[in-house]
C-alpha cells in the first residue's frame, strides 16, 4: 500500500481539525516527513510495533500513515483507557517506541518510562524531504487493533496492507464514497468503525473530514444545520443522545437540524444492534433511513443493507462485494434454510491475518479457512439478522465490545467483592449496559454509587457497571459455572 491518501486532488481539504485546514498535500508531506523521521536514516522499520496516545486530529493522522509509510505496525491505544489497560497492550504486542501530543504526554509518560519506551512527540519527530520510504507489499503487517473476546485480556489482532486495502475499497464502492463528501469524526479511533469506515474510506475517496476530539452535540448539530456534511455515521448510542437532543430543542433550532441530517446523502449505525425504536424515530425526525451494517474488528465489514434499495429496520443486509458469509448451526452443519439460526463464519480478503503472540487463539478462530464470528444470525427473506453472542461473555455496549470476564477480574480486586458476575442486559442509549451481580464478604454492603466511585481508574468508564444486584450466591451448574442467563432476569 504505497499510500492510503488519495492524490488526484492535492490542494482539496483532507482534514479539517478546528480552525486549521490540510489539503491533502498538507497532509502528504507531514506523513512522509514524520515517516523519515521514523526511519532516521533506516531503510524500513521492518514491522516495529509503533503505538500512539493520540485523540482525532491531524497528528493521529500523521502518526496513523506515518507509521504506516516507514514499514512499520501501528497501535492506535484509547485516550480514554486507564494504565493497566495501556501496560497490557504495550508489553504484549512488544511496543518499541510510542508517539503522543503535549496534551497527552503527562498521562502516559511514566508508564513509558517504566517499561523503558521511548517516547516522543508527533510534531517533535519528522525528517527533512525527500526521503526515501520503503515500498510495502501487501501481505507486510500494518496494524494491531485490540479487541476483547471471549478471553479475559484483548487480543491484538494483527491486519495487513492488504486487509486495510480491501476493508476500505469494499466500502468505498458499496456506500458510494465520492471526493465531494463531508463527514465529521467523532469515534473512538482505536476501533475499526473511526480507523477503518470513516477516517480511511473518507481520505482513500478524496473527501474531507472533520475532526473532532470528543463529541460536542452543540457544535455538531450547528454545523448539521448548516448543511456542512454529506455522509455521517455513528453508534447507535449517539442516535440515541442526538434524538433526545433534538426533542429539547425549540421547533425552529430542531427543524434546522432536522433538515441538514435530512439533506445528507447517507447515515450510517453500526457497532451494535440499532434497536427498531431507535431507526423509526430517526426516520421520524430526519426523514434518514439508517443505513445498518454488521462488522468487528478481525474481519472490517461483512454485511451491508444496500446503499440503494430497501433498508431493514433490525437487520444487517446482505454480504459485501468479495466477502463470502455462511451461517453453521450447533451440529457444525452449513445452514441451507431461511429461519434456521447459525454461527456467521467469514472468508474474505478483508479477514484479518492473526492475534498478535497468540497463535493458539489464531488457529482456534479459523475452521477449514473461514474465520468464526462467534455471532448468532438468521437470514430471513434474504437478510440478516443477527440474534446475539454464541458466548455469554460477550456485552455489546455504546458500540465497543466488551469482556465480561476482563471487567470481572478487575471487580473481583475490590475488598468488599467476594465473587461476581457481569452480564448485559438491554438497555436503550448503549444497547447493552454492564450489569454487575456480586456476593459481599461477611459485614460489608455496597451501593452502585461506591462501586462505580471504586472503578473510575481501575476500568475505562464505558466498562464501569451501570446496574447492580448484590446477592447471597451466584448460581451454578453441575459444573461449577455460573449460569449467567438466569442472572439477567434479575434486571428486568
Amino acid at each position: 500500500m504505497r499510500s492510503a491518501l488519495n492524490e488526484t486532488s492535492p490542494d482539496h481539504i483532507a482534514l479539517i481539525d478546528g480552525d486549521r485546514h490540510f489539503t491533502y498535500s498538507d497532509l502528504a508531506r507531514r506523513i512522509d516527513g514524520l515517516a523519515g523521521g521514523l526511519l532516521a536514516g533506516a531503510a524500513d522499520l521492518e514491522e516495529a510495533r509503533v503505538a500512539f496516545l493520540i485523540p482525532a486530529s491531524v497528528e493521529y493522522v500523521t502518526a496513523l500513515h506515518g507509521v504506516w509509510r516507514a514499514g512499520g505496525i501501528a497501535i492506535p491505544l484509547n485516550v480514554a483507557a486507564t494504565e493497566p489497560e495501556w501496560e497490557h497492550c504495550l508489553t504484549s504486542a512488544g511496543v518499541t517506541r510510542l508517539l503522543t501530543t503535549e496534551a497527552n504526554r503527562e498521562s502516559i509518560e511514566k508508564l513509558c518510562e517504566r517499561l523503558s519506551i521511548p517516547l516522543a512527540l508527533v510534531d517533535e519527530v519528522a525528517a527533512e524531504l525527500p526521503v526515501t520510504l520503503p515500498e510495502l507489499a501487501p501481505e507486510r503487517r500494518a496494524m494491531i487493533v485490540f479487541t476483547s473476546g471471549t478471553t479475559s485480556k484483548p487480543k491484538g489482532a494483527v491486519t495487513t496492507h492488504g486487509n486495510i486495502a480491501a476493508q476500505i475499497s469494499t466500502l468505498i464502492d458499496a456506500w458510494a464514497w465520492q471526493s465531494e463528501d463531508v463527514i465529521p469524526l467523532f469515534l473512538p479511533l482505536h476501533h475499526v468503525h473511526g480507523i477503518i469506515n470513516v477516517l480511511s474510506c473518507a481520505l482513500w475517496a478524496g473527501a474531507t473530514v472533520h475532526v473532532m476530539p470528543k463529541l460536542d452535540l452543540d457544535q455538531l448539530c450547528r454545523q448539521v444545520a448548516d448543511d456542512v456534511f454529506t455522509v455521517f455515521m455513528a453508534v447507535p448510542t449517539i442516535y440515541v443522545k442526538l434524538i433526545d437532543y433534538l426533542e429539547m430543542l425549540d421547533d425552529e433550532e430542531a427543524t434546522l437540524v432536522c433538515d441538514g441530517f435530512a439533506n445528507m446523502r447517507l447515515n450510517v449505525s453500526g457497532s451494535a444492534a440499532c434497536p427498531v425504536e431507535v431507526f423509526e424515530d430517526w426516520r421520524r425526525l430526519t426523514g434518514q433511513v439508517l443505513l445498518e451494517r454488521y462488522g468487528m474488528t478481525e474481519i472490517g465489514m461483512a454485511l451491508s443493507n444496500p446503499y440503494v434499495g430497501e433498508r431493514r429496520p433490525g437487520y444487517v443486509g446482505q454480504p459485501l462485494p468479495d466477502v463470502s458469509v455462511q451461517l453453521i448451526d450447533e451440529a457444525g452443519a452449513v445452514v441451507t434454510k431461511e429461519d434456521t439460526p447459525g454461527e456467521i463464519r467469514i472468508k474474505s480478503p478483508t479477514v484479518f491475518r492473526e492475534y498478535w503472540g497468540n497463535s493458539d487463539a489464531t488457529t482456534s478462530s479459523f475452521k477449514d479457512g473461514w474465520f468464526c464470528t462467534g455471532d448468532i444470525a438468521v437470514i430471513e427473506d434474504g437478510y440478516y439478522r443477527i440474534m446475539g453472542r454464541s458466548s455469554v461473555d460477550i456485552i455489546k455496549s455504546g458500540g465497543y465490545k466488551l469482556s465480561a470476564l476482563e471487567i470481572e477480574n478487575k471487580l473481583l480486586a475490590h475488598p468488599e467483592i467476594a465473587e461476581v458476575a457481569v452480564v448485559g442486559v438491554a438497555d436503550r442509549t448503549w444497547g447493552e449496559a454492564v450489569a454487575a451481580v456480586v456476593v459481599l464478604k461477611g459485614g460489608y454492603d455496597m451501593t452502585l454509587a461506591s462501586l462505580k466511585s471504586w472503578c473510575e481508574g481501575e476500568l475505562s468508564p464505558y466498562k464501569i457497571p451501570k446496574h447492580l444486584k448484590v446477592v447471597d450466591s451466584l448460581p451454578r451448574n453441575a459444573m461449577g459455572k455460573v449460569m449467567k442467563p438466569s442472572l439477567k432476569t434479575l434486571f428486568d
